[in-house]
């Protein structure tokens, strides 16, 4: 009998998975004509890993930590990338209005020193480029547009912050503070800021996570009244032309960042549920509680299909049969909204739901990521994923880190270009 074909294989490989014997990996199925590391049909993979630094999520481990503890912090989640064979960082260095480097417009980040506005003694985002860089790994800048605090009291803020000098740009929100993204000059600024940072380093890629409007808060009502009544002309609601705004500070900073820094990608990891079915014919086959056209106004599915981003990494948070957002139906999903586009799919992934009690039975399985890698295989426009967190990428909650590796990433691979 001759090989298998790659989707024979991998669903071969993904029935042993379920039975809990780790797959068998082809040597063929890892190395391309055109080189090592390259899958089957020519595409490199990507293997990421999110850095989260608002407050203090996985790095720094606390506030105030010395300069030398700091990169040290830092250089050890690198090696451990590096050791689990990934090649992708997405560091969050943007997190709160503030910056991880020395920024004209916001002040440094709370998160380093544990108070907003004083210079921590180095650059991390420039050290990171260059620690990543120096063992074969992309650093992606990670920035959050429009969240200000996760408090509501401006007077927290350095006297210097935009914030306190436009308090017209400011919208409190479920015990939080954001910029209004209505406003032109809100908008604006917030690319400039992204830009400063894009300009000075060599970063290899602009990255957005799931935060464009906030999430809905029960009781709570985003006052953009004024707002819209002063830009809202010539929308039929207010939630066309919210999505209208997303879609501005989407499509103007891919713009920005292509002509600023050409080689560098601009990519977003949304909610991984656009819309329903229920809701839209084109939507998922899910029940999801949020829908993020609807809720979050940001129409991920249409900026794929519009060609403004070059990748796109819905957080499909889901294990494989969850009744309201199955991991499988999501996947499926994604790949037909990628398909004949130049839009990359990667996939996000919940490590730091493994092992945890407070999941569904499915999570305390050691191989459930595992299936996801070997059921995401059979899927040409999947190109690799992206694990949430770095602290967890260390710790390894219930093994499932060291799973992947084993059943995956029998050795390095290249960045995907």
């Amino acid at each position: 009998m001759g090989p298998l074909s790659r989707r024979a294989f991998t669903v071969a490989g993904l029935s042993l998975l379920t039975a809990g014997a780790a797959a068998p990996r082809r040597h063929e199925e890892w190395r391309g004509e055109s080189g090592e590391g390259e899958r089957e049909d020519g595409t490199e993979e990507m293997r990421g890993m999110w850095l989260a630094t608002v407050a203090n999520r996985d790095w720094p481990s606390r506030p105030g930590l010395t300069a030398s503890a700091q990169r040290a912090e830092l250089r050890a989640h690198l090696d451990m990338a590096v050791r689990r064979r990934l090649n992708t960082v997405f560091l969050q260095v943007r997190p709160t209005a503030d910056a991880l480097w020395p920024s004209p417009y916001e002040p440094w980040s709370h998160c380093l020193t544990g108070t907003q506005g004083k210079n921590p003694g180095w650059d991390p985002l420039g050290t990171a480029v260059e620690e990543a860089h120096a063992r074969g790994l992309e650093l992606h800048a990670w920035f959050n547009p429009f969240r200000v605090a996760n408090h509501t009291d401006r007077k927290r803020l350095t006297v210097a912050h935009p914030a306190r000098k436009h308090p017209d740009w400011v919208v409190p929100y479920g015990g939080k503070l954001y910029y209004d993204p209505g406003l032109p000059q809100v908008r604006a600024f917030v690319e400039k800021a992204i830009l400063d940072a894009v300009r000075r380093y060599p970063v290899d890629g602009v990255h957005f996570d799931d935060y464009f409007y906030p999430y809905p808060v029960k009781g709570h009502t985003f006052d953009d009244v004024k707002t819209y009544a002063a830009h809202g002309g010539g929308f039929r609601d207010r939630a066309a032309w919210r999505r209208h705004n997303i879609d501005l500070l989407i499509r103007e900073t891919g713009a920005q960042v292509r002509r600023v820094r050409p080689e560098a990608r601009f990519g977003v990891s949304p909610f991984g549920v656009w819309r329903n079915a229920a809701k839209d014919s084109r939507g998922s086959a899910t029940r999801a509680g949020v829908q993020t056209y609807d809720d979050l106004y940001a129409d991920t599915r249409g900026w794929v299909r519009a060609g403004w981003l070059d990748y796109i990494c819905p957080q499909l948070y889901w294990n494989i049969g969850f009744a309201a957002a199955d991991y499988a139906e999501l996947v499926d999903w994604w790949a037909q909204v990628t398909e004949g586009t130049a839009v990359r799919l990667y996939l996000g992934e919940a490590l730091y739901k493994a092992g945890d009690p407070a999941q569904p039975a499915a999570w305390r399985d050691p191989a459930e990521l595992s299936r996801h890698l070997a059921l995401a295989a059979s899927c040409p426009q999947a190109r690799g994923h992206v694990f949430f967190a770095a602290k967890e990428v260390a710790a390894d909650p219930a093994g499932a880190m060291t799973r992947v590796v084993a059943d995956h990433y029998p050795w390095p691979v290249d960045p995907p270009r």
